[in-house]
């Protein structure tokens, strides 16, 4: 494969990273373009860093058109989020209020918020997708028991002092 050094630096920049570089697949696309370097051809370098003569020459071609730089990774953005960045924080708001009279719950479970999501917010998750979105929100799917809302604290503790002890002795 006929491919000419831009740089006399790039030789050992790619010797440095093919010995640092822990990712397999980076590693290849710096082997393949030293190997392209030192004047070996296409199919032998594929044979040698056992990937295909597409790869081989779609990393040396980048090499060859924008040098080391073009080598480096690039961090795709990947899909956008189903609930925008800007009403995750209405949703916190809505989570941390707790459940409203309407919800005719105690405690919001994760039904409850999805069904929340899909009702005020048009947008429909998972049960499995809003565990993940409360994970990445930094909510934790494990909490106390709930205590209902008509809850008499008074009343449990006289129920405690009056009941008869109930002992095997």
């Amino acid at each position: 494969m006929l491919v000419s050094l831009r740089d006399p630096s790039d030789l050992s920049w790619l010797d440095e990273h093919i010995d640092r570089e822990a990712n397999a697949k980076q590693r290849d696309r710096y082997r393949a373009v030293r190997l392209a370097l030192d004047g070996e051809q296409t199919l032998e370098i594929a044979r040698i860093v056992a990937r295909s003569r597409k790869f081989v020459q779609e990393w040396v071609y980048r090499y060859r058109d924008g040098g080391t730089e073009a080598l480096v990774p690039v961090r795709q953005p990947g899909r956008k989020p189903k609930l925008p960045v800007e009403q995750r924080q209405r949703l916190r708001e809505r989570l941390d209020a707790g459940p409203r009279s309407d919800d005719n719950v105690c405690t919001l479970r994760g039904r409850d918020i999805r069904r929340i999501m899909e009702a005020e917010f048009g947008v429909v998750y998972s049960g499995s997708g809003v565990y993940q979105l409360l994970r990445r929100l930094d909510y934790s799917s494990l909490n106390p028991r709930p205590k209902h809302r008509k809850t008499d604290a008074a009343s449990q503790e006289q129920f405690k002092l009056d009941s008869p002890f109930l002992s095997g002795d």
